[in-house]
C-alpha cells in the first residue's frame, strides 16, 4: 500500500511537498526532495482520519539544508 505523506520543514513548520512512499517512512530515513536536496526524517506523525474517511494523514518532519530554504 502506498503512503502519501506531507513533507514539513522543522525550522519553519511549512509544508514543502507531498511525497509517495512504498511503506511507512521511519525516523532517520534519508530521501531526496524534488529540489534534489537529501534530507533525513526527524519526526514522523500519523494523524487520525477525518470522519467517514479511510486514509490517515501522515506528516514527515525534515531539516532542510540552509542553502535550499526559500526566503
Amino acid at each position: 500500500m502506498t503512503i502519501i505523506a506531507t513533507i514539513i520543514d522543522t525550522a519553519s513548520g511549512a509544508a514543502i511537498q507531498k511525497m509517495k512512499f512504498g511503506r511507512m517512512p521511519r525516523y532517520g530515513a534519508a530521501f531526496v526532495l524534488e529540489s534534489g536536496k537529501q534530507v533525513i526524517a526527524q519526526r514522523v506523525e500519523v494523524g487520525k482520519p477525518a470522519p467517514g474517511k479511510f486514509i490517515s494523514p501522515v506528516s514527515v518532519w525534515v531539516t532542510v539544508p540552509e542553502d535550499s530554504r526559500q526566503p
